[in-house]
C-alpha cells in the first residue's frame, strides 16, 4: 500500500488511476469470495444491439440460434431485426436446456454463462452452424480456446472489445465461423521466458 500512496500523493491523475486499482482489487475481491455463485448478468439493450448489427446482412430463412434466452433481450431483438428467419432459443430457468438442443441451426448468436465456457464452445461446435458469436468476458478467450476453434473448423471473423460498468472487466463480442480459413488475429501459444 506504500507504493499506492506514494503514486496517489504525486498527480490527480495518478489518483484517480491508484482509485482505480483499488476499486478494480475490491471489486474483484468481492466476486472472488462470493457465497453464491452468479452466473446471470443480463445484456444491455444497446449491447445486443451492437452484436446483432454484425448480422445484418444474415440471408432470409436462415435458422438463427440464441441459447442463453435470460430476460429474452437477444431474442425480442432478433425478431425485430430478423423478420424472414426462424429463431429458436434454450434457457434452463424454461426448461429448455442449451445442452441437450440437437437441431441444425445457420447462426448461434447469444451472451452465455462464462463459468461454462469451454462446454458451450464445444457444444456450440458440435451443431456445426456457419457463425458462432458470443458476448463473453475479455480473459475467456484464450489461445487454447481459439486453438480449439481452429481445430474444430471455426476462424474468429469479427473482434469487438467493449465495456459494461456493472460486470467484471473487459467483455468482447467475439465470432468465429466455418467459411473462413484464418482467424483475423494472430495467436502464440508459446511460453516465452
Amino acid at each position: 500500500m506504500g507504493l499506492l500512496k506514494k503514486v496517489k500523493d504525486e498527480s490527480v491523475d495518478n489518483h484517480f488511476f491508484c482509485h482505480c486499482i483499488i476499486m478494480s482489487s475490491q471489486i474483484s475481491h468481492a466476486i472472488k469470495h462470493r457465497d453464491v455463485a452468479k452466473d446471470k448478468f443480463y445484456t444491455p439493450q444497446s449491447l445486443v444491439k451492437i452484436h446483432l448489427e454484425k448480422f445484418k446482412d444474415i440471408p432470409d430463412g436462415s435458422l438463427i440460434l440464441e441459447p442463453f434466452y435470460g430476460e429474452g433481450v437477444y431474442y425480442n431483438e432478433m425478431m425485430r431485426m430478423f423478420p424472414n428467419s426462424s429463431i429458436a432459443y434454450t434457457e434452463i430457468d424454461k426448461g429448455l436446456d442449451f445442452f441437450e438442443y440437437k437441431e441444425p441451426t445457420d447462426y448461434i448468436i447469444s451472451n452465455p454463462p462464462y463459468s461454462i465456457i469451454d462446454k458451450v464452445l464445444q457444444h456450440s461446435v458440435s451443431l456445426k452452424p456457419k457463425v458462432i458469436s458470443y458476448l463473453i468476458g475479455f480473459h475467456n478467450l484464450t489461445a487454447k480456446r481459439i486453438e480449439y476453434m481452429n481445430n474444430n473448423g471455426y476462424f474468429i471473423t469479427d473482434f469487438h472489445l467493449t465495456k459494461v460498468m456493472a460486470w467484471y472487466g473487459m467483455s468482447l463480442i467475439v465470432s468465429f465461423s466455418n467459411l473462413v480459413t484464418e482467424n483475423i488475429i494472430s495467436i502464440d501459444r508459446k511460453v516465452h521466458k
